[in-house]
């Protein structure tokens, strides 16, 4: 599988970039969009130094021209894109009543249409070809609307319903091209840090968290097999299902919960620069400020690709039991 051509939306920082360096220390050729030169550059460096090959291009993923620019230049410099990653976003920490017209909808063309255009470039190169993997980062929040998040919460939910509309049209068509997902807890990420806010306190992950190399870890995974999409982390599932089993009880403990879960007690400069319209000068990595208590690896996670091997065990479990039954 070494030496794919992977194009990594958002990988200027976070889970984009803990993709890219995933993907580079497997030998593959790491095409690279965000709108952060330097945090672009930085990122191709990991790329290169873990032993992949980098391709840095400035995008702005709500433009579906230059995506469309970014797909072409890609194929001219390293080769057919085998596999595309969505994973670029955008959101605002405030109530509903606050966020104003223009904020909601670049949030949403950054997150939601920035996934459609991407995965439209994509199928444009890989439907003729009959090959390639879409991954669309989803999250938690795809299932479950959250308060103080409603631009992302909206674009997560529309990823999810886009992604099977594409999904079945391939099916009909028997496009050997397949779109996964890989759905996300809450990560460590610089996003609470360059993200837009409008709260009194400093913006946070409703624990538990995870690293970012947890979220990249399953997204190389899925680019390999033909799963429709994991779940990272015993949260996702949690929320999953409890939304589906009790939605009340999760609207009234979201309502007591939710907005201290995301706040720090630490007062936020409301004139802090953010990412929403302009890309935040700098570099900011691939982790951020809760490092510590995050983890570094997801139960879940790993129950749910080898869900093979744990039917199997299942099963010789019960053909022994069975045998020592017999026995008595």
């Amino acid at each position: 599988m070494n030496g794919r051509v992977v194009v990594i939306t958002g990988a200027s920082a976070g889970v984009g970039r803990a993709a890219a360096k995933a993907f580079g220390q497997r030998g593959e050729r790491v095409v690279l969009l965000a709108r952060g030169e330097e945090g672009l550059d930085a990122a191709a460096e990991e790329v290169r130094a873990a032993g992949g090959e980098a391709l840095a291009i400035p995008t702005d993923v709500a433009d579906p021209e230059a995506v469309e620019a970014a797909a072409e230049r890609a194929e001219r410099e390293l080769g057919p894109i085998d596999v595309w990653i969505n994973d670029a976003m955008a959101t605002i920490f405030a109530p509903f009543s606050e966020v104003e017209p223009a904020e909601y909808r670049r949030a949403t063309e950054v997150t939601y249409l920035g996934c459609v255009w991407g995965t439209r470039a994509a199928l444009a190169r890989m439907v003729p070809r009959d090959r390639g993997v879409i991954v669309q980062v989803g999250s938690a929040l795809a299932f479950r609307g959250i308060p103080l998040q409603a631009p992302y919460c909206g674009a997560k939910h529309a990823i999810e319903g886009f992604s099977e509309s594409v999904r079945t049209e391939l099916m009909h068509d028997r496009s050997a091209v397949r779109v996964s997902l890989v759905h996300l807890p809450a990560m460590n990420t610089p996003q609470f840090e360059i993200g837009r806010t409008k709260l009194p306190r400093h913006p946070q992950p409703v624990p538990p968290i995870y690293q970012p190399e947890v979220a990249a870890e399953s997204i190389v995974w899925i680019s390999e097999h033909r799963r429709r999409q994991l779940y990272v982390g015993a949260p996702t599932l949690k929320t999953v299902l409890g939304n589906r089993i009790a939605p009340g009880l999760v609207d009234h403990y979201l309502a007591r919960t939710g907005y201290e879960g995301q706040q720090t007690e630490e007062p936020v400069d409301p004139n802090r620069p953010d990412n929403l319209f302009e890309p935040v000068p700098g570099d900011h990595g691939t982790h951020g400020r809760f490092d510590k208590g995050a983890r570094s690896h997801g139960t879940i996670t790993w129950l749910s690709r080898h869900r093979a091997l744990l039917g199997g065990l299942v099963a010789v479990a019960g053909v022994a039991t069975g045998i020592g039954r017999s026995l008595r």
